[in-house]
């Protein structure tokens, strides 16, 4: 591979160092969580987490561990880094989407620090691109504090069976309600739109839901518009893990198998639609 040639003692000034076959386990992950410009790039020896977040009310994470990579180097503990997003996805697949079969792009992405570019030199079939994309430094994320002791419900089901339901939703709804109950219905999810309410219900039995975890009955209302770019997510995904706390707050969790096979997560967290603008009690 003509990468492998380009390695060599002038990597030794980067702290970040990584390469893979296939830039598309990558693109993918990345692509799910694309809904604002920017993200936030955090590198540690685990891998890579690269987050979004909107208007203090949603953020979206990618983890690229680092047994996705075929070299991961990293020289310090953690770095830090913000990247245009959009500008990243364009160097990604610079190359399109149409390759032919057999045929991927493999990519080496490099960092030298605080204030350096981000460098990718991708290759497909002999021939190498290389990108330098400007980093900023980072803005501090929010911390939306959802830890598993505070999950009340939790339920896994096949991402198909919610694609299709979210499709079927009524977009002229501002808000989407979610029900979770260990009673009947279960699972619900009603919208409030210009014909009127609508809802689609998911029995604990059903063949979509794999597991069925909830404690108590919660009923939460969402805005559509922040759930939007989580169908990305979606359509990626084999298995989503819909979970609230005890305070309303939703963790949308996706599977997602990439061309290799490797299991990847992405995960989504929403804050509930009411009492937003009360003080804390």
């Amino acid at each position: 591979m003509a990468l492998s040639t380009q390695e060599g003692s002038g990597d030794s000034h980067y702290v970040l160092n990584v390469r893979l076959d296939n830039a598309k386990n990558v693109s993918n992950l990345l692509k799910a969580i694309h809904f604002k410009e920017t993200a936030t790039v955090f590198a540690s020896s685990m891998g890579l987490k690269v987050t979004v977040e909107d208007a203090k009310c949603i953020q979206a994470n990618a983890f690229i561990q680092e047994g996705v990579f075929h070299e991961f180097t990293i020289k310090e503990e953690q770095l830090t880094f913000k990247i245009n997003l959009t500008v990243l996805l364009e160097c990604l697949t610079i190359f399109g989407s149409t390759s032919f079969p057999g045929v991927t792009t493999s990519l080496k992405m490099c960092y030298a620090g605080y204030g350096c570019p981000l460098v990718l030199i991708l290759e497909e079939d002999g021939v190498l691109t290389d990108c330098n994309i400007k980093t900023l430094e980072a803005d501090e994320v929010l911390d939306f504090n959802f830890c598993s002791s505070n999950v009340v419900n939790k339920i896994i089901m096949k991402s198909e069976c919610l694609k299709e339901a979210f499709n079927e939703l009524d977009m002229s709804s501002d808000i989407l309600e979610i029900l979770m109950s260990p009673d009947a219905p279960y699972f619900r999810l009603s919208t409030f739109g210009n014909s009127g309410s609508t809802h689609s219900d998911f029995p604990k039995d059903s063949d979509m839901v794999e597991s069925f975890q909830c404690s108590q009955t919660q009923t939460n209302r969402y805005k559509i518009s922040l759930l939007k770019p989580s169908v990305k997510a979606l359509g990626h995904s084999t298995r989503v893990s819909i979970r609230t706390d005890n305070r309303g707050f939703l963790s949308l969790q996706y599977m997602i198998k990439n061309e290799d096979g490797q299991i990847c997560f992405v995960e989504y967290y929403c804050v509930p639609d009411e009492d937003l603008d009360e003080p804390d009690h």
